[in-house]
């Protein structure tokens, strides 16, 4: 039956049926962007838990220490190793040891917290600050250098392309070397400042390669600074230092920090005999590409804080993790700070060499396996010696 009510009765539960479809979309709007952030803000660091170190039993790792003891021993007498070795598996420590001088003048031993210069290893920290400023929309990985820092010369590179190492930058160690005129090295600053005024090409157009790239990391951790209002130094101390309980790691910048208790200095042998101190340069003064100096303790430490997912959400690991691509679709070995071995049990890892430091953290996914290396006497078999040492592991030690 019709009357002259039902057009009006159908106008008011057409808006209530409409009011309800309004209600759903925005709720379902509302999750989708809580996902879609996915913030840690700097508060809930200190949520961290700071149970990161935890040993196996002697018992269960007698025979595995055995070999690793030896291989460090003939190592260390064969090739000149002076340095540390930490593995762990399952998240605990299998073997932590070192062996050698850590200042040959004074005669003193390498000791537990003996600080290393990580070199490059350093670079995944930087990746790391900068992920950490994406959870809290601080910056968006297609921003350009530009967009910090307006009169940098070098067009279209974004802080992604700086990550994979895309960018295509000329190298600031050739800069630094060829245009800077003064006796101290130059600070980060500085040397953003010379990038602008040097007229140096660029190697290609952003994405079209890959080339590794030390002043694309550099860059990024002056973009932190310029972001966070604070030096690359306490940024790292406050968001990821401090939370990880790494007590004996920091950012030092030659020339403008105080050496700091059983910090180490590098060497290279002379003449097969004598270890000779290697004298600073006008790079060392850089960081974000080096510079960060921890002991094998705390950087053990990082890699439980990095992978626990309660530093980085695990959409942003997701993208560390995973090797980059140029424009025309080609992968690159590289994620944001680590080099990606999908080959080799899914490993990510990084190998530094910088001024007598040579230093290498693996982790391989698949076995839930850590290695790590840290020398500072210009060791040159680090890939072979990583090899050597996941080998004993798998061959003499299960849980």
């Amino acid at each position: 039956m019709y009357s002259k009510k039902t057009p009006q009765l159908l106008f008011f539960a057409f808006l209530f049926f409409l009011g309800i479809f309004s209600f759903i979309a925005n709720t379902s709007s509302s999750k989708d962007i809580v996902v879609e952030t996915e913030q840690l803000l700097p508060e809930q660091l200190e949520e961290i838990p700071v149970n990161l170190v935890v040993h196996y039993p002697k018992k269960a790792t007698t025979k595995v220490r055995s070999k690793l003891d030896s291989l460090l021993k003939r190592i260390h007498k064969r090739h000149d190793f002076h340095g540390a070795v930490l593995v762990a598996k399952n998240k605990k420590i299998v073997y932590q040891n070192q062996i050698g001088t850590a200042d040959f003048k004074k005669k003193t031993l390498l000791n537990k917290e003996s600080v290393f210069q990580l070199a490059s290893v350093s670079k995944q920290f930087t990746a790391a600050a900068i992920m950490l400023l994406k959870q809290r929309n601080q910056l968006k990985l297609t921003d350009t250098v530009n967009t910090y820092f307006p009169n940098f010369p070098y067009k279209a590179v974004t802080i992604k392309t700086l990550l994979n190492h895309t960018g295509g930058l000329p190298k600031y160690f050739w800069i630094a070397e060829h245009k800077w005129q003064q006796k101290k090295a130059p600070s980060n600053n500085e040397m953003m400042e010379l990038l602008t005024t040097s007229n140096v090409q660029r190697f290609f157009k952003p994405g079209r390669n890959f080339d590794y790239s030390n002043t694309g990391y550099f860059v990024l951790a002056s973009i932190v600074e310029k972001i966070s209002g604070t030096s690359f130094s306490s940024f790292l101390k406050q968001n990821i230092f401090e939370p990880l309980q790494m007590k004996n790691s920091y950012v030092y910048s030659f020339e403008n920090d105080s050496i700091r208790d059983n910090q180490l200095d590098g060497y290279r042998l002379y003449r097969g005999w004598r270890h000779v101190k290697i004298p600073s340069t006008v790079n060392d003064a850089i960081v974000g590409d080096k510079n960060v100096y921890t002991t094998a303790e705390d950087l053990f430490k990082w890699t439980q804080g990095l992978h626990s997912g309660n530093l980085l959400t695990k959409k942003s690991l997701a993208l560390m993790f995973t090797k980059g691509e140029t424009i025309y679709g080609r992968k690159v070995p590289y994620g944001f700070g680590f080099r990606i071995d999908n080959k080799d049990k899914n490993s990510i890892y990084h190998y530094g060499k910088w001024n007598g430091f040579s230093t290498g953290l693996t982790t391989y996914l698949e076995d839930d396996l850590v290695v790590i290396v840290l020398e500072h006497t210009s060791y040159n078999a680090l890939k072979s010696l990583n090899r050597k040492i996941k080998k004993i592991v798998t061959n003499n030690f299960s849980v």
